[in-house]
């Protein structure tokens, strides 16, 4: 992680960010952001503050596990805030940060141009 270099090299390998750079810290990111559960997640959090079991019900197909994996990777990139309350039972809460709304804005683009242009990207689906 980046926390163990020091501050001047963590400066310096951010303002030289290059996804396109095998080594940039940037990748990190956009794999877990443009991976399925990633997006799924950003666009059903852009909603509202949701639970666990409401964000499961809400994106089809995903396990458990997988969702569990996806919002921890989400909050550690600063993405997604968990929101953990003090009762019994346990009560967890997930909402966008102010990066993860912007970021999830970009994807309800990107989202739509993929649904509204299916017929000409994918002929089967016509």
């Amino acid at each position: 992680m980046m926390g163990s270099i020091g501050a001047e090299m963590q400066d310096e390998i951010l303002r030289k960010a290059d996804v396109m750079a095998e080594a940039c810290p940037s990748r990190q990111i956009l794999n877990h952001v443009t991976s399925r559960w990633g997006m799924l997640v950003l666009l059903a959090l852009l909603g509202g503050t949701q639970r666990f079991s409401a964000l499961k019900r809400r994106i089809g197909g995903v396990s458990e596990r997988m969702l569990a994996q996806t919002l921890q990777l989400l909050e550690a990139d600063g993405l997604v805030h968990r929101h953990a309350h003090d009762v019994v039972p346990p009560h967890v809460d997930y909402t966008l940060t102010a990066p993860g709304r912007e970021l999830a804005e970009k994807v309800v683009g990107l989202t739509g141009w993929i649904e509204a242009n299916l017929p000409r990207l994918t002929p089967a689906a016509a």
